[in-house]
Parts: C-alpha cells; structure tokens; sequence
C-alpha cells in the first residue's frame, strides 16, 4: 500500500471516507466494482437468511422454484449474477414478497 493510501485511509473519520480513500470516488471504475460486490453480498445474504428462516435447505428451495442447488449456492455465495425474475420467483418460494425501490 502507498504513503498516501495509507495516510488517507488512517485520517479518515467516516465510513464514506475510508471507502474513497480504499477504493476511489464513487464512479471510478475500483469504487463501481467496489459497489457492485457490495449489492451482492447483501443480496446473497439476505437470499441465505430468508431460505434459514423458512427451514429450507438449498435443495428444497430449488425444487420449488424449479432450478437446482447448485444454482441456489452459488447465488449464496456471491458466485453467480441473479435475473431479476429469478429473484422475484425465489423469494415467492420462500413465502416472501420483493419489493423493488430505485434510488
């Protein structure tokens, strides 16, 4: 890590701040990849927690929906992108409703 990166991350006193000075500004190309494995890590945990919370294994999830648990894990793991459909119809699986705000 270089004397600048480190002096900006030590110096930084807000969340938003470590994040620029570890990353970039948001809309560079390191920030944007930032961000977007953020938003999937937090998809896929919260995909993970809905399924423990029905009592379903990865296996019993993807038979109702129709695909299989090797899919379901991946999608758990942050290792496969997720069609909006596909998301809809999980979370319909699992007794749930997904409600979609653009920001």
């Amino acid at each position: 890590m270089d004397k600048v990166k480190k002096e900006a991350i030590m110096k930084a006193r807000t969340f938003d701040e470590l994040l620029d000075a570890e990353y970039g500004n948001p809309g560079t190309p390191e920030r944007d990849q930032f961000d977007a494995d953020a938003a999937a890590f937090c998809l896929a945990e919260t995909l993970k927690e809905e399924r423990l919370r029905a009592g379903l294994t990865q296996e019993q999830l993807a038979e109702r929906i129709g695909t299989k648990k090797t899919y379901i894990s991946r999608l758990e793991n942050g290792k496969s992108d997720i069609q909006l459909s596909t998301l809809f119809r999980i979370f319909e699986g699992l007794g749930r409703r997904v409600s979609l705000t653009i920001l």
